[in-house]
C-alpha cells in the first residue's frame, strides 16, 4: 500500500514489487511490435539502404520533401545519414534540417504496439512531415548553397553509435540487438514513471513537466536534444501517460534526431555552422509546438 503524506512517503515491498511488475508486462506487451518493426528496418537497410540514399542525394529541388517523407522512417538513419551528406555538400541545409525535423526515431515503433493508440501514428506523422517540408524550403531560400564531397551511407547509423550489430551477417541478430536498446530503455523509463507517480502524485509529477503550460514545448524540445533513442523513447512514454501535450511531444521529436547530431559535429568541422544548426532546429520545433499547445490541438 502506497502512503502518501504531507511531508513523508513510505512505499512498501508489495507495492514496489506491484510496481515493477507493472512496468514489466507493460513493457512486454511492446516486444512483438518491436521485434518486426526493426526486422522490417533491417531488411529495407540491407537491400534498398545505399539505394534510398542515391535518391536521397540526387533529388535537387525536392530535398526538404524527399527528407521529410525519409526522415519518418523509424531510427535515426536517414538523419545520420543526411548529416554525412550535408557535410559533404550533397544536400542543402533545408533538406538536412526537414529529416531531423521529420526524424522521430522509436517514437512511431512505441505508438505502433500501443492498442487503441495507433491512429494518434498518422496524426503525429502529417504534422511533423509538413512542419519539416515548410521548415526545409524556407530554409533553403533563405540560406546558401555549400559545396563540399563527401556522401555517406545509412549503415553509418551502427558504426557510431558503435552498437557492432553489422559486424553480423544477415539481419537478425542486428533485429535482436535493436530491439533489446530499445526494450531496455522502454522498461526503464517505464519503471521510473511509475515510481514517479507513485512518489510525486499526479499533481506535483504535472507541476514539474509544466502541464498546461505554454512552456512545456521549450523543456521538451530540450529533451529531445539526447542524441540516441532514449529521447524518443521518454517523450513517447510520457505522451502516452497523459504527462505531456501533443504540442510538446510534437516539439521533442522534432529536435529528436538522435545519432544525426553527433554525427552533424564529427563530420562537419565548422562548429559554429553545427550550433547554428541546432539553434535553427529548437527554433522550427518550438515555435510549433507552442502554437500547437495554444490552440490545444
Amino acid at each position: 500500500m502506497i502512503l502518501l503524506h504531507t511531508h513523508t512517503f513510505s512505499l512498501s515491498w508489495a507495492s514496489a514489487l506491484d510496481l515493477l511488475l507493472e512496468a514489466v508486462l507493460d513493457a512486454l506487451k511492446t516486444l512483438p511490435f518491436l521485434f518486426f518493426a526493426f526486422l522490417i528496418i533491417e531488411l529495407l537497410e540491407h537491400h534498398a539502404g545505399e539505394k534510398l540514399g542515391r535518391f536521397f542525394a540526387r533529388s535537387g529541388k525536392a530535398g526538404p520533401a524527399v527528407g521529410a517523407l525519409l526522415g519518418c522512417v523509424p531510427q535515426c538513419g536517414f538523419s545520420v545519414m543526411s548529416a554525412n551528406l550535408y557535410a559533404g555538400g550533397v544536400i542543402t541545409l533545408g533538406t538536412l534540417i526537414s529529416v531531423f525535423l521529420s526524424t522521430s526515431d522509436e517514437a512511431v515503433i512505441l505508438l505502433v504496439a500501443e492498442p487503441g493508440r495507433r491512429l494518434e501514428i498518422f496524426r503525429l506523422l502529417l504534422t511533423k512531415v509538413a512542419l519539416a517540408i515548410v521548415a526545409g524550403y524556407v530554409i533553403d531560400i533563405i540560406s546558401r548553397r555549400r559545396s563540399w564531397k563527401t556522401p555517406g551511407k545509412i549503415s553509418d547509423l551502427c558504426d557510431h553509435e558503435h552498437c557492432g550489430c553489422h559486424d553480423h551477417k544477415g539481419v537478425f541478430v542486428p533485429t535482436l540487438i535493436h530491439t533489446a536498446k530499445v526494450f531496455g530503455f522502454l522498461l526503464l523509463f517505464t519503471i521510473l514513471l511509475n515510481f514517479a507517480v507513485a512518489f510525486l502524485g499526479d499533481e506535483r509529477l504535472s507541476h514539474i513537466l509544466l502541464t498546461d503550460s505554454v512552456f512545456q514545448p521549450f523543456l521538451a524540445a530540450l529533451v529531445g536534444f539526447i542524441p540516441n533513442c532514449a529521447a524518443s523513447v521518454l517523450l513517447t512514454q510520457l505522451y502516452l501517460e497523459g504527462a505531456i501535450s501533443f504540442g510538446s511531444v510534437i516539439a521533442g521529436l522534432c529536435t529528436s534526431a538522435g545519432a544525426g547530431l553527433l554525427v552533424l559535429f564529427r563530420e562537419n568541422r565548422h562548429v559554429r555552422d553545427n550550433l547554428k544548426i541546432i539553434a535553427l532546429l529548437y527554433v522550427c520545433a518550438v515555435i510549433p509546438g507552442v502554437l500547437l499547445q495554444l490552440f490545444g490541438v
